[in-house]
């Protein structure tokens, strides 16, 4: 059986926690920052767990994880 590849730009993008679930970041943190509130910008900036619905597919995009 061969290695399976693991996609390169999903490797970079999620991470697994210590019970197996798949860790994101929150999107519309990158640019226009201005007009978004403080508070809006840090609730942002925590990190969130990938949706059950999507993580099958993650799991497909990173075999070893």
């Amino acid at each position: 059986m061969p290695k399976l590849k693991t996609r390169k730009a999903a490797a970079k993008r999620f991470k697994a926690t210590c019970n197996g679930k798949i860790k994101r970041r929150k999107a519309f943190k990158n640019h226009i920052l201005e007009p978004k509130s403080p508070e809006r910008k840090r609730r942002l900036s925590h990190l969130t767990l990938v949706n059950e619905r999507d993580a099958h597919n993650v799991r497909l995009m990173l075999p070893y994880l």
